[in-house]
């Protein structure tokens, strides 16, 4: 078999694209905060607020769900799952981080669409203090590489 060398740029150009998001609704105030910082991030690259669309979820349990639905509809190049999971006294954050994870991936790779995954799983309220802009606009960037990437391999 003869070596193909083929080197795909990787754009952050988010013009034309079609974006949407879902967002976990347990923690709220964190949840409008990353609402915020994804959308700013999107629109900075590009895209435009006209062609994000935002889905609220109860909880990150919920979210792959309303992906899946997203996805199915065929108006969306790209992804977004936002929110947040805190670790408390009992088993149930593994459950939540773990399944909502697994979720999110089945959807992408069942869908084809991309996914980012911007659900924070941490020890307590500082530890997501310190991650909400950083992460919400590394999904919005995340989406978009993705996109176009993918676009590349489904020309033709």
């Amino acid at each position: 078999m003869e070596k193909i060398d083929v080197e795909i740029p990787i754009s952050e150009n988010g013009n034309g694209l079609k974006i949407g998001i879902v967002i976990g609704q347990f923690n709220k105030e964190v949840s409008d905060r990353m609402r915020l910082a994804c959308g700013e991030q999107l629109v900075n690259l590009g895209v435009s607020s006209d062609d994000i669309a935002y889905v609220e979820a109860p909880g990150a349990l919920e979210i792959p769900m309303l992906l899946s639905a997203m996805a199915r509809s065929g108006n969306f190049d790209a992804l977004v799952a936002l929110g947040s999971v805190i670790r408390g006294d009992t088993y149930h954050f593994e459950i939540v981080s773990n399944e909502s994870a697994n979720g999110i991936m089945s959807v992408q790779l069942n869908s084809g669409i991309p996914i980012a995954n911007g659900i924070l799983t941490c020890e307590n309220m500082t530890q997501i203090e310190e991650r909400i802009d950083g992460k919400s606009k590394d999904c919005a960037k995340v989406a978009i590489k993705m996109a176009r990437l993918l676009s590349v391999f489904n020309e033709g």
